[in-house]
């Protein structure tokens, strides 16, 4: 079977939408194939930062040949009626029409229209220059003369040559032919643009891939990325040093070049005095560059990798020197914005400068200034110091001086070093250990990935922060809504989970919103703090089934104003632990048993008692069974009150075997009505046991 080729050259892509768009130009291609009738055995995209490429093996020859069939109208309808359907048909006339015949409604007229199938070059002529000019670029421009004109092509950078072939493997291939805006595909391309001369002509991927190689273009991206970090980790080691790995600079690298050559360079060793993450952030983000540091240490050498373009003819001393010139340019800023800030911190002042700026920063225009925020915070975090076990006055300073780097100068330079920056001038200034770490720490968790405080500092004053900007939003009415949250409520609200659940913290989550709401946040509310609640409850259930935490069995132990994180989360591992053993299969089969039991007595009006008379009590099976629910109902009152509740799940357990009796012993329905409704009554008790850990309705199975 055929297979297509396809490759658009352009001028330099930017290597943040280069994985993206080969992955759009993949889906819109196969996509329109299929929708015109043609299957393919495999698709894969390839990119670098002058191309994008794909590779389309097995597609069919041809489309499918279509009969479709159109209904038309009775045989004795109306003259116009006949007319209006054989014109929309294309057909000539009536005799061209098939007559069909309905037993209910009678003969009327069918179409049928066949559809030859199309050759698989001719749809592909087709659908590309409505591909490539519709292409999803974030950010395109025009350029050439025809810019000017309505309907000229956007690109990401000017697009200069198409490729296009289609052929069977072991035959000749041949151009697909199509044009626009002047570009007409072709069979030929250029390699490398500095190390390659003259055109490369193509029939097929394998020959494609081979003549780019010789022409000093890697085309897969991920054997770049291979190449750039082994060499890069081959080259310090053998300097003695260790690469710092970076994925998301390596990722951007790779998209920088299309021959990559790795080199070592070096910096002024006095910058070294600068803490290592605003070294290795100047000199990724200004050069695109990797940091080192001495074997089996985190300490940073002067040192630095460059990837570059092209193999130097000098060795790479000249681009050597030239990035070195640059890193210790950039090196030099930083080093200034660096002293200059600690000469505030560790001032007479210290952070009050900072401090006070924050009052004329807006945090939001219905929320206030960041420096009313930060009073909030403070508030809350010296309240919450004494839930977590944490002091207060260390949480309250830590809270105030938490944005104040805000103000600093790196972080205006890096605003990804916010709260970082802040810990180092605060250890510089002499603050506490705790404090200082709550600096940075009160950020997190970001993310699913990043890490959670531990220090009871850190806990109090990332709760308030996290706390304050649900509470807040919320009360403004700035909730998330389907996939948009601009302001990262859900994260916010997972970070809560997170440094709840991890740190064994027991916190009234409904009790402290509504404390927030009308003591700290001074503006009217629009939603009341049981609605964040519900809000909680929906990141809990996401939180919880990531874990391997059944939906059912969340559900079952959440109830509108269950405001505990620390006790649903128990309540929920303990229910499925007992779920998935053999006696709470059993005890779940038996429940509902007793549940269908009542429900349909419950249906009919029938009123249960609340009570057993141990008197109407006549089977052995049945004594058994109050017995063990006497028991029972004690030990897990106990058990739930020391919040033991695998101990009151494991109680619940025991229910089984004398259940199991009870329904093959006892008939409920027996003639005497006060034996059976006291039999009902211990049916209700068996629900009522359960729903003392659990609603159990609301268990599958």
């Amino acid at each position: 079977m055929p297979d297509l080729l396809l490759e658009l050259l352009s001028e330099e892509i930017p290597a943040r939408m280069q994985r993206k768009a080969a992955g759009d130009l993949r889906s819109a291609v196969t996509n329109a194939l299929v929708d015109a009738g043609l299957t393919y055995e495999g698709a894969k995209e390839f990119w670098t930062p002058r191309r994008l490429v794909l590779d389309i093996r097995g597609l069919t020859a041809k489309s499918a040949d279509l009969r479709t069939e159109r209904k038309g109208p009775r045989t004795d309808a109306p003259e116009k009626a006949i007319e209006g359907f054989l014109r929309g048909a294309g057909l000539a006339s009536v005799e061209d029409a098939e007559i069909h015949n309905d037993p209910k409604k009678g003969d009327y007229y069918v179409a049928v229209i066949e559809t030859a199938g199309r050759n698989a070059q001719d749809i592909i002529a087709e659908i590309m220059p409505d591909i490539i000019k519709n292409f999803p670029w974030p950010k395109s421009m025009r350029w050439g003369e025809a810019s000017s004109r309505a309907g000229a092509l956007k690109w990401v950078r000017p697009l200069q040559s198409i490729l296009c072939t289609f052929g069977p493997e072991t035959e000749e291939t041949e151009i697909v032919p199509f044009e626009i805006s002047g570009i007409k595909s072709g069979n030929k391309t250029v390699g490398h643009r500095f190390m390659s001369e003259g055109e490369i002509t193509v029939k097929r991927f394998e020959d494609y891939a081979a003549s780019l190689e010789k022409a000093h273009v890697m085309l897969d991206a991920e054997r770049r990325k291979e190449t750039i970090l082994t060499d890069a980790k081959n080259l310090a080691f053998a300097q003695g040093f260790d690469l710092v790995e970076d994925s998301r600079l390596l990722e951007e690298v790779a998209g920088l070049v299309e021959w990559p050559t790795v080199l070592m360079g070096t910096f002024e060793e006095a910058f070294l005095d600068i803490p290592r993450e605003v070294i290795q952030l100047t000199i990724r983000d200004n050069q695109k560059c990797f940091v080192l540091k001495k074997q089996n240490s985190d300490e940073l050498v002067n040192r630095f990798i460059l990837v570059s373009n092209i193999v130097p003819s000098d060795g790479g001393a000249e681009v050597v020197r030239g990035n070195g010139k640059v890193v210790n340019a950039r090196l030099s800023d930083a080093k200034f914005f660096w002293e200059s800030d600690l000469q505030i911190a560790t001032s007479d002042e210290g952070f009050k400068p900072w401090v006070k700026k924050l009052d004329h920063v807006t945090f939001h225009a219905k929320l206030g200034s960041q420096g009313e925020r930060v009073k909030r915070i403070a508030a809350l975090a010296k309240e919450l110091a004494e839930t977590v076990g944490a002091d207060p006055q260390k949480a309250e300073r830590a809270a105030n001086l938490a944005k104040a780097d805000l103000n600093s100068a790196m972080v205006y330079e890096f605003p990804e070093l916010q709260g970082l920056m802040g810990r180092y001038y605060a250890e510089k200034a002499g603050e506490d250990a705790s404090v200082a770490a709550a600096i940075e720490d009160h950020y997190k968790p970001q993310g699913p990935g990043d890490g959670v405080p531990s220090d009871p500092v850190s806990i109090a004053v990332a709760l308030a922060d996290k706390l304050d900007t649900l509470v807040g939003f919320w009360a403004i009415d700035e909730k998330p809504t389907g996939s948009k949250d601009p302001f990262a409520l859900r994260r916010a609200a997972l970070g809560v989970i997170r440094l709840v659940l991890e740190n064994d913290v027991r916190l009234n989550l409904l009790e402290t919103a509504n404390h927030c709401m009308e003591k700290l946040l001074k503006v009217e509310a629009k939603n009341d703090a049981a609605d964040l609640l519900a809000f909680f409850h929906d990141r809990l259930k996401v939180y919880l089934r990531d874990k391997g935490i059944r939906h059912d069995l969340i559900d079952a132990v959440i109830t509108p104003e269950s405001d505990d994180l620390l006790t649903i989360t128990r309540k929920a591992e303990a229910l499925q632990k007992l779920i998935e053993s053999e006696e709470g299969i059993n005890l779940l089969a038996g429940y509902k048993r007793a549940a269908n039991i009542l429900a349909a007595e419950e249906k009919k009006g029938t009123e249960v008692p609340t009570a057993i008379s141990d008197d109407l009590l006549k089977v052995d099976s049945e004594i058994k069974l109050n017995t063990r629910l006497n028991e029972l109902e004690q030990t897990a009152i106990e058990a739930i009150k020391s919040e033991d509740f695998a101990s009151a799940m494991s109680a619940l357990a025991t229910l089984r075997e004398p259940i199991d009796s009870f329904f093959e012993n006892v008939l409920v329905n027996d003639d005497d009505p006060q034996i059976r409704l006291n039999r009902l009554a211990l049916l209700n008790r068996i629900r009522r046991a359960t729903s003392m850990v659990a609603d159990f309705s609301k268990i599958s199975g």
